[in-house]
C-alpha cells in the first residue's frame, strides 16, 4: 500500500512550496505542450482508453515481483528522501518507489493511472545522499507535472515501432510521432532537473551528481568549472557541419546531454524566476485551470527566439542573421560550411558581416543516465 504520510523526513531545514504548480519550474517548451494537452476536450478519456493497450499493469507487477519496494523496512534512507521531496513540492500522495538491480545508473517515473518511480542499484551506489536527493526530487517533479503519462506512451510507441519496422511506411509514421515526443521528452528532463534543485536546494550536489553520471565516481579527478566549460565549447564550437551533426546526434536520444544540462540548470539557478520561487512567489496549482494556452505558447516562442538570438552555435547564429536580414547570405552560408573567410565559425569575435557574436549560453539540449551516442528507445529518467 502506498504510504501517504510525510513522517520521518530528514532534519535539515529546507524551504517548502505549498500548493506549487509544476508551471513554476517547467521549461517553456515543456510547459506550453502540457498546457495545450491538458486543455484538450476529452483528453483524459482518450488516454484512459489507450491505457488498455499499454502494458502498465504488467510493468507494475514486474517491479513488484522482481525489484525491492522502498519503505521504512527497505532502503529506508530513500524512503525518507521520497517523503521529504513530496512534502517540499506538496505532492499529496507519495508514489511507490522501487530499486531495480541494474549496474547502469538510471531512474524513471512512469505510469498512466498513478506514477511509479524506479531507480537502479547503479545509481544508488554512485551518488551520495545529497546528490541522490536531487534525483528523487527530479522524479517527483516528473510525477507532479504529469510527465509519467506521456513517458509511458513514448516507451510503448518506441517498442511498437520496432515491432512494425518490417511494414512499409508503418515504422515511418510511428517514428514521426516518437521523434516529436522525444523532443518534448528532452525538455521535460530540464523541467525535472529544476524540480530536483527545488527539493535538494543544493546546486553543488546537483552539479556533482551530473558529473558522476558523465564521468563516474571520480570527483577528485573532476572540476565543476571545467565541466561547464565543456558545454560552452560544445555549443559554440565548429562550423555548420558540426551544427548539423549535433542535431543528428540528439534526434534519436530520449535524454539530454549531461554537460549542457548542467549549464542549463546553473543558468536557471541564477535567474530571477528561481529566486522568486525561493522567496515564496510562484504559480499555484489551483490556478492551473485558468492558465492561458496562448500565453504559454507565447512564452515558449519568446524562449526559442531568445535562444536563437543569444546562442553561440553556428547554425543558430546563421538563423539569427537570416531573421535580421543580414546581407550576402550566399557567401555567409558558404563560409560557415567550409570554415573559410575571416569570420569566427566557432563562436567568438565578429562574423563575416561584422555582427558581434552572442555571449550568453542557453543549454536547451542539456537525466539520470550515461549518454549513449547510439541510444535507442530505452527506459526514461
Amino acid at each position: 500500500m502506498t504510504d501517504t504520510s510525510h513522517e520521518n523526513v530528514p532534519s535539515r531545514h529546507r524551504k517548502r512550496f505549498p500548493g506549487i504548480s509544476s508551471r513554476a519550474y517547467e521549461h517553456p517548451a515543456d510547459r506550453s505542450a502540457l498546457v495545450a494537452l491538458r486543455k484538450l476536450s476529452g483528453f483524459d478519456t482518450v488516454f484512459k482508453a489507450l491505457s488498455g493497450l499499454l502494458p502498465e499493469r504488467s510493468l507494475r507487477l514486474l517491479f513488484l515481483s522482481d525489484s525491492v519496494r522502498v519503505s521504512d523496512a527497505q532502503f529506508a534512507h530513500l524512503n525518507d528522501m521520497l517523503r521529504d521531496a513530496c512534502y517540499i513540492l506538496d505532492l499529496k500522495k507519495v508514489p511507490p518507489m522501487y530499486v531495480n538491480q541494474d549496474p547502469q545508473p538510471n531512474a524513471m517515473c512512469i505510469g498512466l493511472d498513478e506514477p511509479i518511480i524506479v531507480v537502479t542499484t547503479g545509481l544508488v551506489e554512485l551518488l551520495d545522499e545529497e546528490e541522490m536527493r536531487a534525483v528523487v526530487g527530479h522524479e517527483v517533479g516528473h510525477a507532479l507535472s504529469g510527465h509519467s503519462v506521456y513517458r509511458t506512451i513514448l516507451l510503448f510507441l518506441t517498442g511498437l515501432a520496432l515491432k512494425v519496422a518490417w511494414i512499409p511506411l508503418g515504422n515511418i509514421a510511428i517514428m514521426a510521432i516518437v521523434t516529436a515526443l522525444r523532443e518534448w521528452f528532452r525538455k521535460s528532463e530540464l523541467s525535472a532537473d529544476r524540480a530536483g534543485l527545488l527539493v535538494g536546494q543544493d546546486l553543488r550536489a546537483s552539479m556533482r551528481g551530473l558529473m558522476k553520471i558523465a564521468g563516474g565516481n571520480h570527483l577528485h579527478e573532476m572540476n565543476v568549472d571545467a565541466f561547464l566549460a565543456q558545454a560552452d565549447e560544445y555549443e559554440k564550437g565548429g562550423d555548420l557541419r558540426d551544427s548539423v551533426l549535433k542535431i543528428l546526434n540528439v534526434l534519436p536520444r530520449t535524454h539530454p546531454f549531461t554537460t549542457v544540462r548542467a549549464a542549463e540548470l546553473k543558468k536557471w539557478s541564477e535567474s530571477r524566476d528561481f529566486q522568486r520561487i525561493m522567496d515564496g512567489h510562484y504559480p499555484k496549482r489551483d490556478e492551473d485551470q485558468d492558465t492561458s494556452v496562448t500565453d504559454s505558447f507565447r512564452e515558449s516562442a519568446a524562449h526559442y527566439a531568445d535562444t536563437v538570438r543569444t546562442s553561440k552555435d553556428p547554425l543558430m547564429k546563421l538563423v539569427g542573421d537570416i531573421a535580421g536580414g543580414a546581407g550576402d547570405l550566399g557567401g555567409r552560408l558558404r563560409d560557415k560550411f567550409t570554415g573559410a573567410g575571416g569570420g569566427s565559425a566557432g563562436g567568438g569575435g565578429a562574423d563575416r558581416g561584422g555582427a558581434p557574436s552572442s555571449g550568453a549560453t542557453d543549454g536547451s539540449e542539456g537525466t539520470w543516465r550515461r549518454p549513449d551516442p547510439e541510444e535507442g528507445p530505452e527506459s526514461a529518467s
